[in-house]
Parts: C-alpha cells; structure tokens; sequence
C-alpha cells in the first residue's frame, strides 16, 4: 500500500470570528475531558507496576492493561486533542489503496478556544507516557523479563502513535485549505486522466 502524507486546513472554518475567548489562560474549560486524558495512561502505567503486588495472573494484568491503553488511545485521538489544544489526525483510504494522513488544526477564533492550562496538561501527558514506557522495555530488557515485553511496547506503540500525530498535526496542521485542496483535486484528475488514457489504448 502506498502512502502520502497531506495537510488539511484548521476545522471550525465555519464558528463565529466574533466568539468569546477564555478570559483565564489557567482555567481548565473541559475538566472531565483533562481528567480521561491522564486517567487512562496512569492508570495503564499503575497497573503495570503494582500488578505483581495484587495479582499473580499475567494474562489477566497483560489484558488490563491493554482495555486501558485501547480506552486511552480512541480518548486522545478522537476527544482530549480535539477540545484541548484543537488539534485532529487520522488516516484514511482511497478506492486504489492510497494511505493519506490528514492533520487538522483548529481556527484561533474558533467559538472554543482553547487554553494555556488546558495545553499543558495535555502535552505533558502526550510527551512523558511515552518516555515512561521506553524506560520499561530498557529495564524488561535488562531483567530478562520476557513476557512483559509485549505489553511494554504495546504501551510506547499506542501512547508514541498518538504522540507522532499530533506532533505531526502541531508543525503541519495549520497550511491553506486552498493549497490542500488544489493539489489533492488536481491529484484526482491527473489519476482519472491516466485511467481515460489507459483504457482508450487497451
């Protein structure tokens, strides 16, 4: 399967320009939200650590702990980027198999602006996570325990793809709506173009 790599434009194109902003850059507008994002990944990260202390069953912790870390990716990827700091990624398909990678950002003026503490609290869980999971396969590695290795590099595979996206959505997501749309429609024809082309000379 080929795969290219595309920008698309901020979302809420269509949200007031005349919308409040936060008049407090420390206030946590989505609580709830903030709280999901860290739970899961703590939780995740606890469970692991505290699992011998309560449970001697390995399949039953490995299991836990991946329900946490699935819970964790589908929160961040589809709900806590998207109201904390306006950010969205995701892949899709085309009819002939081409992979694109879309990356959106949020307008500035969006009529849900997001916040300083709102950001904070969601790249410092992105960022640190990840890390934690690395140092544990160093020290599974190190300790020659094996059967925890899965479950530590499902932790840095789910935590680190999440981490990739919105990096990626942070230095990519902001380009024109116009530039992205001339070059992905202008792709679409040069593609129809060469099947008209193919099947006249078939």
């Amino acid at each position: 399967m080929n795969q290219s790599s595309q920008n698309a434009p901020p979302f809420g194109e269509g949200d007031d320009v005349r919308s409040r902003t936060p008049s407090n850059e420390s206030e946590v507008r989505h609580p709830v939200v903030a709280f999901l994002h860290l739970f899961f990944r703590t939780s995740a990260i606890l469970v692991y650590l505290m699992c011998g202390f309560f449970s001697s069953h390995f399949i039953t912790c490995m299991v836990t702990i991946i329900l946490l870390l699935s819970c964790d990716f589908w929160t961040v990827k589809n709900v806590s980027g998207r109201l904390l700091v306006g950010l969205r990624w995701w892949n899709r398909v085309d009819e002939d198999g081409t992979s694109h990678w879309v990356f959106e950002a949020r307008k500035r003026n969006s009529r849900d602006p997001t916040t300083s503490a709102e950001s904070k609290i969601f790249w410092f869980g992105l960022i640190v996570f990840p890390v934690l999971w690395l140092s544990f396969i160093f020290s599974i590695i190190l300790n020659f325990q094996i059967k925890w290795l899965a479950v530590g590099l499902m932790g840095l595979v789910l935590q680190g793809a999440n981490l990739y996206g919105y990096v990626r959505c942070k230095l990519r997501g902001t380009s024109s709506f116009t530039n992205v749309a001339k070059s992905y429609f202008g792709a679409q024809l040069l593609k129809r173009a060469m099947r008209k082309t193919d099947e006249v000379s078939a």
